[in-house]
């Protein structure tokens, strides 16, 4: 990896939903980022949530997302490493993108150094203390046993069904909270993790997940990121080698 190039990191963009009339737009907007920076990315760590449903049969793939999928291809090919963290509504990513793009898919948490600084990535969506009705639909949901019988019913079920359970979720689901670094789980989260590896910390905690926009510094010195989201933010994370700054994406043609 070129030391030179910063490393991007974006979440939360809900490609596909059929709740938002506004998501082809957004899919443009991406499109638009991303070919902005293809010539000077070192790496694109995208943050879980990135569709707001896919899964992928043996023989069938989801239609849609065409002008992503081909910008995420052309930032492949032009070298950039690209990892896709699984999310809670992108959970079913298998092996599709991953041979034809060439991206690394990750699912969990992840660990690394980047320019001289540790990082812990994911989504965000299974860490800390989880609502008992989440955790349950969580487990159904990540069961091999269940994707093989999910599997089994024919595509022109499936996805109206997952379509609908996904807007039914959003028009119920409830405000967020302010972020509050006292209670706020991802918070909790990543002081835990500190406290019980005093031997190798970490430098930045990047989540996505939770909607918000946040770049705390906690009392021990490292950051708490949450990348926000493109429904709403059309956010993002450049880490330069020196510095983690959030930012918030315009179009050229018209600001957002």
């Amino acid at each position: 990896m070129d030391s030179t190039r910063p490393i991007y990191f974006i979440s939360d963009l809900h490609l596909g939903t059929t709740y938002d009339a506004t998501t082809r737009q957004r899919e443009n907007l991406v499109v638009e980022f991303l070919e902005s920076i293809a010539d000077k990315a070192g790496a694109l760590y995208m943050v879980g949530d990135i569709l707001d449903y896919w899964f992928e049969y043996r023989t069938v793939v989801p239609r849609g997302y065409v002008r992503f999928f081909g910008a995420l291809a052309k930032l492949a090919d032009k070298g950039v490493k690209i990892y896709w963290f699984i999310g809670n509504h992108d959970i079913w990513l298998f092996d599709y993108l991953r041979d034809e793009i060439g991206l690394n898919v990750i699912d969990g948490q992840y660990v690394t150094e980047i320019y001289g600084k540790r990082f812990l990535i994911t989504h965000g969506d299974g860490v800390g203390k989880l609502p008992r009705g989440f955790r349950i639909i969580r487990s159904i949901f990540r069961n091999r046993i269940c994707h093989k019988l999910y599997s089994s019913i024919h595509p022109r079920w499936t996805i109206p069904f997952a379509h609908n359970w996904s807007s039914h979720s959003r028009k119920n689901e409830k405000e967020m909270p302010e972020f509050d670094i006292t209670t706020d789980p991802l918070a909790i989260y990543a002081k835990e993790w500190q406290a019980g590896h005093t031997q190798e910390p970490i430098d930045y905690f990047v989540f996505g997940h939770r909607h918000i926009m946040v770049d705390h510094k906690q009392t021990s010195g490292e950051r708490l990121i949450i990348l926000g989201d493109w429904l709403k933010f059309f956010s993002y994370g450049i880490f330069d080698g020196n510095d983690f700054k959030l930012m918030q994406f315009s179009s050229k043609n018209e600001k957002k």
